[in-house]
């Protein structure tokens, strides 16, 4: 049923310069740890040709963009940068996922979405360390509201957990870690030739050809989400994609409506943009200056105030979240999963494992 889809300077960086970066980080002011009309987007809008006869001397690397902060790079160059937006007053954490040097994974939580223990244990309520911690963990980011809230579908690993509803924003990731995001049922979205294992939808458009949603001003605060003690200002996530198809996600622990969380998405470049969850205790976000192998590393970059510590992932959470992962730094490969198999019903697993020509083979590491 899957077919590849191929997208995509080794600086040589040493600890010091990794400590340089969070210094100047901290000098930027980003706080580290402890303090239906709709543009169809995708990462592979920035494929690179990654033919057996490509070399690392051949392919643009990922550059540093001004007015961003590196927080963590490879031999592929940046794969995770980050600002603050202010917005009235309300500062918003942005952080983007570089198409060509990252790749994401959605998970389960162990309590939502409902028929969460028919999934795998790779799209479980925690990181699967034994697949994911071979590319390495590079961010951690809550994904959208309960089942209850009927705010739209998800699909898992060939599982359904809720249906997918026409309308509806959604994300959709593909054996390789890829993503589009579009309004499900518009002609063209997922494109031809991307074949998801991965379905996250959370309401209605909040970004749209790079401007906030008319909706997204609504008189009614319900639209996008019952606020706690019926409070419309909330705080507030979302995640959209931009025009050279990276992630953006965005979020504040300050209380806000929808408008200005639109704004500070399309402000950070996405064309295309859906909310995530909101209420005080459900955003969380971790970004990793160096990719983490095992449970209880360092996220250096997290959300002012919030509840919790993106290591709550390592155990198990509650909730369903993201997992963004580093690409091998050779162009040449690239990690990928099993797809989804016609045929079959029920659960197909999806471990990571290294495909291109002369890549290593990667062992199954033991479970935490």
């Amino acid at each position: 049923m899957l077919r590849p889809q191929h997208r995509r300077r080794h600086t040589g960086r040493t600890a010091a310069l990794v400590a340089a970066v969070v210094a100047t980080v901290l000098a930027t002011g980003y706080s580290l740890s402890g303090s239906a009309d709709t543009t169809t987007t995708s990462s592979a809008t920035t494929s690179s040709s990654t033919s057996s006869s490509t070399t690392t001397s051949t392919v643009p690397l990922e550059l540093h963009q001004a007015g961003w902060t590196i927080v963590s790079e490879s031999g592929r160059g940046v794969m995770v940068d980050l600002r603050n937006i202010d917005i009235g007053g309300i500062v918003y954490r942005a952080i983007r996922l570089r198409a060509r040097t990252t790749l994401l994974r959605w998970h389960v939580g162990a309590g939502d979405p409902n028929l969460w223990a028919r999934a795998p244990q790779d799209a479980g309520p925690r990181i699967d360390w034994s697949s994911e911690g071979h590319a390495g963990v590079l961010a951690v980011f809550n994904g959208g509201f309960k089942q209850a809230a009927n705010a739209g579908g998800a699909v898992v690993d060939g599982i359904t957990l809720n249906p997918l509803v026409k309308g509806d924003m959604t994300v959709v990731i593909d054996r390789f870690g890829h993503w589009e995001m579009g309004v499900w049922g518009t002609p063209g979205f997922p494109s031809p030739g991307f074949d998801p294992v991965e379905y996250r939808q959370n309401l209605g458009p909040l970004v749209v050809n790079g401007h906030p949603a008319l909706a997204s001003n609504s008189n009614n605060p319900n639209v996008w989400g019952s606020p706690l003690h019926n409070v419309a200002a909330e705080p507030r996530s979302a995640l959209g994609v931009d025009a050279a198809g990276n992630l953006i996600y965005v979020a504040s622990m300050q209380s806000a409506l929808a408008h200005p969380l639109a704004l500070a998405l399309a402000q950070a470049g996405a064309v295309t943009g859906m909310e995530l969850d909101i209420n005080p205790y459900w955003p969380i976000l971790g970004a990793a200056s160096v990719a983490l192998h095992a449970p209880g590393g360092t996220y250096a970059v997290q959300l002012v105030n919030a509840e919790h510590s993106p290591n709550i992932y390592d155990a198990g959470w509650e909730r369903d979240f993201f997992v963004a992962l580093a690409e091998p730094p050779n162009w040449k490969c690239q990690w990928a999963s099993a797809g989804l198999r016609a045929g079959l019903h029920g659960a197909q697993p999806q471990p990571l494992h290294i495909v291109g020509v002369g890549c290593p083979l990667v062992k199954s590491a033991p479970r935490p």
